[in-house]
């Protein structure tokens, strides 16, 4: 089922489930007993979070669990999964709305904006969604520290374009390379609030410093992820997207349809997450693993044990 790869492509064959757990309310499933399921992930904290919720889920209804997280960049984890790579991969509804099937326009509904991606997806790709959490929102966000919120007076994305105007100086930005030249990033962003950021006040940084730059003042306006823990560690305030410009991106599993066609119980097994899981509970595991150190999968089987899912072996 998985572990026939490509040439070149610079993945491997994936590790066993690191940690063991017993089933909980999530039990054991006969379709899947003894079946080998490769999980795949993005390179980034949450998604290898929601890689081992997904494993963990896996592993207390039977199946053999392939770990293949820390995939990196969204469209080689998305052609790892429809080249039979891996089986099951955590996204997100706005990624595939822009990123895979090339839409230019967002969805404001996040409903709406699922059952979209869900059509195209399935017609175009052959990917089914299951599972799909309206509770978790990771969209894109800039944020400011709160000394900058206080000096410039800015609350809403509006606002930055008034600060390029009025304080030129003070219009420093610190983004992603993948944010600043998608067209759901710094582009329409530009666009749609009526700006141009100056070339060379944009910083161009991974992920983490982003929000450490942000915290300290080296940029005005960060790049974030709404369910990022280190905003609230870094006491960052998020500016409201006033005219609705960034795609929901809700989360949801994907799969081949062939695989869900195959085993349709995989639903049952990873709906009780996406039952429990919101914004605030996946910053809390967020900040876990970028403010405390832990690893994701103890983070993320702690979790689970937490709301019963599953049990740890030897803990009553």
């Amino acid at each position: 089922m998985a572990g026939l790869l490509l040439s070149g492509c610079g993945l491997n064959s994936g590790s066993s489930l690191p940690l063991a757990v017993e089933p909980g309310i999530i039990q054991p499933v006969p379709e899947l007993e003894g079946q080998t399921i490769t999980v795949g992930s993005k390179n980034f904290t949450e998604q290898l979070v929601l890689a081992y919720l997904g494993e963990f889920a896996l592993a207390a209804a039977g199946a053999n669990v392939r770990d293949l997280s820390s995939i990196q960049g969204s469209s080689t984890a998305r052609n790892a999964l429809t080249s039979d790579q891996i089986d099951v991969l955590w996204d997100y509804t706005g990624t595939s709305w822009i990123s895979y099937n090339g839409n230019n326009d967002p969805i404001p509904d996040a409903r709406a904006q699922f059952e979209a991606v869900q059509k195209q997806d399935l017609e175009r790709n052959g990917v089914a969604w299951t599972a799909v959490d309206y509770q978790v929102d990771n969209t894109y966000a800039f944020a400011v520290n709160k000394d900058a919120a206080k000096r410039l007076g800015v609350r809403t994305n509006s606002d930055i374009a008034r600060v390029v105007a009025e304080r030129p100086e003070e219009a420093t930005f610190c983004v992603e390379t993948e944010f600043a030249s998608r067209n759901d990033g710094l582009p329409g962003v530009e666009q749609t609030y009526g700006f141009k950021a100056d070339p060379s006040k944009v910083k161009v940084l991974t992920e983490g410093p982003i929000y450490q730059a942000t915290a300290q003042g080296t940029c005005t306006f960060g790049e974030v992820f709404t369910t990022d823990g280190r905003i609230q560690s870094l006491d960052l305030q998020v500016l409201a997207d006033d005219k609705q410009f960034f795609p929901r991106y809700n989360v949801g599993v994907t799969l081949r349809d062939e695989m869900l066609k195959r085993y349709p119980q995989l639903t049952q097994v990873f709906q009780p997450i996406s039952e429990r899981l919101t914004n605030e509970e996946l910053m809390k595991l967020n900040a876990q693993v970028d403010v405390e150190g832990r690893d994701p999968a103890d983070v993320a089987r702690d979790w689970m044990a937490e709301q019963g899912l599953v049990k740890i072996p030897g803990q009553s």
